[in-house]
């Protein structure tokens, strides 16, 4: 596929569509910034006694971290002290305002970002303001109703902001490392979700509320999804197991099926990888190949 044909994908869409991204564009335009990977083993350097080069083929990076947690079990508060290295770690990035090329388009659509990362490079980038739906609500475990934008939204799903699925830096506690901390997320997701999903649909029943209706949740279940810049493997169990539950919504209300696309590029590391292209695609994502990262990142937008 080639970019225009993208495109075209994109401007047909652009009245519904929201954008879920990963790492993929901080280390495009900006290298020197850390992979998830490179962090973790960065973490396994600094808080034990065993060199580590790589982590070994079939752990997954949460698991990983989790065995770090075992290396240092006997520490108070270790978790909390990794997560508040990890911001420490974050808040040194810095953004390449090239990146604005694709973000300037997707603010142009007035759709929203999702994101998987915990930096705030985009909205440093973008000069965007803090914003938090919730009030009084608000926990800073699981800062789902945060965003930022240029201006203030009644509902995430109407207008342009930047949401955090797995944490954000701003709160350090907020950062998912763990496969423990990444199951909590679920179940605070699952309780949202599973109640009714007729009130997911209209946000509203009578008097009630949807819970997710001002987090980032509202977004991803009710707008069309493209998805890019994340490898999506087996490590991400919490957007995986998302991911599932939005097929299974569609499924019970088809009038609300959304679309949604994955675009890869062949010559990433795992490009063609036929489990998670099965996955994706029979949970109702068409997989889209480019055949480089410049188509990606640049051609696209242009």
């Amino acid at each position: 596929m080639n970019a225009e044909q993208v495109r075209r994908i994109i401007r047909r869409n652009r009245e519904s569509i929201a954008f879920l991204l990963g790492n993929g564009i901080n280390r495009y335009y900006t290298p020197s910034n850390l992979s998830w990977n490179e962090l973790l083993l960065a973490l396994w350097s600094e808080y034990t006694f065993r060199t580590k080069s790589t982590i070994p083929k079939g752990l997954s990076f949460t698991e990983f971290y989790d065995l770090l947690e075992i290396e240092n079990y006997d520490k108070p508060d270790f978790g909390l002290v990794v997560q508040k290295h990890v911001q420490d770690l974050l808040l040194q990035w810095r953004p390449n305002t090239k990146q604005n090329l694709i973000l300037d388009s997707i603010r142009d659509m007035d759709a929203p970002i999702l994101t998987t990362n915990f930096d705030d490079l985009i909205p440093r980038s973008m000069e965007l303001d803090f914003y938090n739906m919730k009030g009084k609500d608000f926990t800073d475990f699981y800062p789902w109703s945060c965003y930022y934008a240029k201006q203030e939204l009644k509902v995430p799903s109407e207008g342009f902001g930047v949401w955090y699925v797995n944490g954000m830096a701003r709160y350090h506690r907020s950062i998912r490392l763990g496969l423990a901390q990444y199951i909590g997320g679920i179940s605070r997701a699952r309780r949202m979700i599973v109640g009714d999903r007729k009130i997911m649909a209209s946000g509203k029943k009578g008097k009630n509320e949807w819970e997710g209706l001002r987090t980032w949740l509202q977004i991803f279940f009710n707008k069309a999804l493209f998805i890019f810049g994340l490898g999506l493997d087996e490590s991400e169990i919490f957007l995986r197991w998302l991911v599932i539950e939005r097929a299974k919504y569609f499924r019970q209300s088809p009038r609300r099926k959304r679309k949604g696309w994955y675009l890869v590029a062949d010559e990433a590391p795992d490009g063609g990888n036929e489990g998670r292209s099965f996955f994706l695609e029979s949970c109702g994502f068409e997989v889209l190949r480019v055949k480089t990262y410049k188509t990606m990142y640049e051609e696209i937008w242009t």
